[in-house]
């Protein structure tokens, strides 16, 4: 049996502002991969930020993230709140992608440095998040609702 291994940026990929009509396929991902699920409504009051973003191929939403400014003693502090890929799309790059559009779309909103929150035990976003210089600040214990810890991650822009 041959494995056939795609790559992101060879597929008809686009990357854009998440609207509306992404809504129910953003949800869909969000309950499939994590399993403390933000709801559907948190999702809706991000709808306007240029930082929530939806990866789309064939017209079909295959992963997204969302990421917003907050004041921080005067400056723009980004904060990567959510990202995910569809499991079947996952090794691609897709998240590698969003998150280097992400973090493109925080600096132009004048964000300095960016920080989000991951958990311990997720190896491999932890080693996407180290691949763009993500470095652990802290460990906050406890942090998920099933008790697991999280490690705050910052880089600058």
């Amino acid at each position: 049996m041959t494995t056939v291994t795609r790559d992101a940026a060879d597929d008809d990929l686009h990357i854009r502002q998440a609207e509306h009509a992404d809504l129910l396929a953003v949800f869909r991902i969000e309950k499939a991969v994590f399993p403390q699920p933000w709801p559907f409504d948190a999702f809706q009051r991000f709808l306007e930020e240029p930082g929530f973003l939806v990866a789309t191929e064939a017209g079909k939403v295959t992963g997204y993230v969302v990421a917003d400014t907050i004041p921080n003693h005067g400056r723009a502090l980004g904060h990567i709140k959510d990202l995910a890929v569809h499991e079947s799309r996952r090794g691609e790059g897709i998240g590698r992608r969003l998150l280097a559009r992400a973090l493109a779309t925080l600096a132009t909103r004048n964000a300095t440095s960016v920080k989000l929150e991951v958990r311990v035990g997720n190896e491999p976003a932890r080693s996407l998040y180290e691949d763009f210089g993500f470095e652990a600040l802290r460990r906050v214990p406890r942090y998920y609702d099933d008790g697991e810890d999280a490690l705050v991650m910052v880089r600058d822009l």
